[in-house]
Parts: C-alpha cells; sequence; structure tokens
C-alpha cells in the first residue's frame, strides 16, 4: 500500500494564484511520486486577519461562536482554490471542512482542542486514488456540533493530528521560511538552519515565541510520534526535522534563542491565605486564559500581604483583567501590556553547568536588567523591557556561538556542539 504524506500550507504559501499553483504542482509531485496525499491549507495571506477586521467593523464584542463560522470560510476558499488547480493537471481531489474531514473538537470556541479524527471519509477518498485537501483551523464540536476554529497556527495542528490518525510517515510543514533556525533571522541575520530539532526543544521554543509551528502541533506530534518537516514552500531544500530525541544525533548545549512579546499582570496586595491562587488561576482557566510565568514574593509586612504577577499572551490581557476585577483578592490590580521574554533552550542543558551564568552575565554586561525569570530542564526564560528584546537576542545568540559561521568541536562522546564563550 502506497505511503501517506500530509503536506500543510501556509498562508503566505496559498497567497496568490501563483503560489496556489505551486502549491498543487508540489502536490501533484508527491502524488506521481508514488504517495497517497492528504494536504491541509491555510487562509489566503491576510485573509484571516481582513476577516477579524470585518468582524469588528460590525460589533465591539463579537460573538465567539459567529467569529468561529466567519473565520471558517478562509481555509475552505484555499482548499477549493487548490483543488481546482490540481484537477486541471490531470489528477482528481477533493477538498473537505475541518467537519467533513473528521476533525472532532471540544466546544471552546476560537481555542478548541482537537479531540478525535474521524478520518474515514479522508481513507475512502485516499482509496478512489484521490488527493485529499482538508480545511486546517478548524473543527465541529462533539457536544454542540457547532463549526469550531483552533486558534492561531491551528493548522499546523490539524495537519499534526490527521497525520496521526492516518499513520503518515511524515507530516510536512510548508512556510515561508526554510525552517527552524537557531533565532530569529530578521534580528539575527548569522541565525543558523537546524537539521535537527527534538520535540521537548521545539516544545519548549514553540512557547517560549518561536512562531515557526504551534505549540499544540508540536504536543500532538510528540505524543503520537509524529515526525515533522518543517520546510520552505518556495524552493525544495530539506527543512529541519523535529523528532523523538532519542533520534536525533546534536544535542548541542544551547540550540536556539527565542522571544516573544507578552503582557503582565500584577496583583498587589494579595492575601496570603490558603486558596487564594487557586481562585485567581482557576478563574483564569475557565475563561481560556494561558497563564506563563508566575512570581509570588514572600510577605513580609504585618498585615501578611503578597504580590503575585504573572504573564499572558498579549490578546489576553483583557479578558484577564475582566475576569479578575469581581475576584476581589488583592488591593489593586496593575498591568504592562508590553513586556518581552527572552529564552535560550537547548536539550545539553541537562547536563552542562554554568548555562544560567552565562546568561546572567551577557544581560549585565549588555545593561540588561533582568524583571522575571522562569527555568525548565531544558530553557531558562527572562523576562525584560520590550524594548531590549532585539539587544539580548543578539547578544545570547552571540554569546553562545550559535551562529552560521560558528565552529563546530567534537566532545569525545562523539555529539557535536558549538563553541560556548568563555
Amino acid at each position: 500500500m502506497p505511503e501517506t504524506v500530509v503536506m500543510k500550507f501556509g498562508g503566505t504559501s496559498v497567497a496568490s494564484a501563483e503560489d496556489i499553483q505551486r502549491a498543487a504542482r508540489r502536490i501533484v509531485a508527491a502524488r506521481e511520486g508514488g504517495q497517497q496525499v492528504v494536504a491541509v491549507l491555510s487562509a489566503r495571506g491576510k485573509t484571516t486577519d481582513d476577516l477579524v477586521a470585518a468582524a469588528f467593523e460590525i460589533s465591539a464584542r463579537p460573538l465567539e461562536r459567529e467569529m468561529d463560522m466567519l473565520l471558517s470560510t478562509g481555509e475552505r476558499i484555499s482548499c477549493a482554490l487548490c483543488a481546482m488547480a490540481i484537477h486541471d493537471m490531470g489528477h482528481s481531489a477533493i477538498s473537505l471542512t475541518g467537519s467533513q474531514a473528521g476533525i472532532v473538537t471540544d466546544s471552546s470556541h476560537t481555542k478548541a482542542r482537537i479531540l478525535d479524527v474521524r478520518g474515514d471519509r479522508i481513507r475512502a477518498a485516499l482509496t478512489d486514488d484521490r488527493i485529499v485537501l482538508v480545511a486546517g483551523f478548524q473543527g465541529v464540536s462533539t457536544q454542540s456540533h457547532d463549526v469550531t476554529t483552533l486558534g492561531r497556527g491551528g493548522s499546523d495542528t490539524t495537519a499534526v493530528a490527521v497525520a496521526a490518525a492516518l499513520g503518515a510517515g511524515v507530516c510536512e510543514i510548508y512556510t515561508d521560511v526554510a525552517g527552524v533556525f537557531s533565532a530569529d533571522p530578521r534580528l539575527v541575520p548569522n541565525a543558523r538552519k537546524l537539521k535537527l530539532v527534538s520535540f521537548d526543544e521545539m516544545l519548549e521554543m514553540s512557547s517560549s515565541g518561536a512562531g515557526v509551528l504551534q505549540l499544540r502541533a508540536v504536543e500532538y506530534a510528540r505524543n503520537y510520534n509524529v515526525r515533522i518537516h518543517c520546510r520552505s514552500s518556495f524552493d525544495d531544500a530539506p527543512g529541519t526535522l523535529v523528532l523523538g530525541e532519542d533520534e536525533t544525533m546534536e544535542r548541542p548545549m544551547v540550540t536556539a534563542i527565542t522571544h516573544a512579546h507578552e503582557a503582565r499582570v500584577t496583583l498587589a496586595g494579595l492575601r496570603d491565605e490558603p486558596g487564594v491562587a487557586g481562585r485567581v488561576f482557576g478563574a483564569l482557566a475557565d475563561a481560556n486564559v494561558n497563564v506563563d510565568m508566575i512570581i509570588q514574593n514572600e510577605p513580609v509586612s504585618a498585615d501578611q500581604r503578597a504580590d503575585l504577577s504573572f504573564t499572558v499572551a498579549s490578546d489576553d490581557l483583557r479578558s484577564a483583567t475582566e475576569v479578575l476585577a469581581p475576584l476581589g483578592v488583592g488591593e489593586r490590580t496593575e498591568t504592562d501590556p508590553h513586556v518581552g521574554k527572552v529564552s535560550i533552550v537547548g536539550a545539553g542543558m541537562r547536563s552542562h553547568p554554568g548555562v544560567a551564568a552565562q546568561v546572567f552575565r551577557t544581560f549585565g554586561d549588555h545593561e540588561i536588567n533582568i524583571e522575571m525569570i522562569s527555568t525548565s530542564p531544558i530553557k531558562i526564560s527572562c523576562v525584560i523591557a520590550a524594548e531590549r528584546v532585539p539587544d539580548a537576542v543578539r547578544a545570547l545568540h552571540e554569546a553562545f556561538e550559535l551562529g552560521a559561521e560558528a565552529v563546530l568541536e567534537e566532545d569525545p562522546s562523539g555529539v557535536h556542539r558549538p563553541r560556548v564563550a568563555s
């Protein structure tokens, strides 16, 4: 039986008629190469942004259910147009909405999670020697039967979920960049394209600002062991493979520097008593607000009041403050809508001391003040002033010698890793 490949094309990869034709040719080439092909498409170019803007022209607070109905149309347009192009190239193709493809989700409008992929219709079409085009970013609620969307970057998750359901050999993510880099090339011109990245590293990178792959897509890929090949839509060069850590040959101490812009909320004068934090973060969870970094100080005043700070995505700041206002757990709420987070990620950090010292020394040498710190076994994240993010990314990238021109040294175990600045 022919191998199945899932190919996902992002918005910039289907933006123009020429782009759709290019994607169609790549899909057809894979089919003519003997593979069964399922392609997942995003909305064209800025279509989703335009639809969001149209909604806010009509309503200051659009209903989330209707937003999902509106936003799901963009991907359907892309799929139908690409199917037409494939037909003109002499192959049979069928475009499917998320619900037609069997993408079943929970009922969280605009941020739904995939619960199951009932791919019977996809399999039947493949058996009939058809190319299947699936609208990304969307599904259908198992409870309400309403159309749902998966949030920004959700087409990545659609593609990985379909690949897992079909047992595909690889999920190819086609985008406007050549792969995953050691830093954002827009900030660091000599950033190095990474050949291999482990699932754990990619999870940390996605969660800390790397916009190449959606966090939930990588999480899904790790859980179901789906190989991801992130590559450019505009050439045939290999990109970056994301795969299990036992398959990665290189395990550098530091793999990449990532950055993100977030918002910070501080609850000042918080009562220091059991259950307060549970009420705060329970309310945020119920509102589907994802919290990133959290810091609470130890009360030193006689009235046992503490300050609790945490960061959220900038788009979630209003929801967070609205949810917290009725709780009355603090004396006041302070917000900063513009903070920056810079992170270093590397699987080799588990066994190499001194990484944190070098990070903090680098910030000190460049007079960059650290406001919050969070760590995991393979990541260190620092919240700093938003305007210093570019300086911090470039300084860390240079300090750990991650550039394309970096000299690779081989240690006695045979593992290659960049030299580390002394």
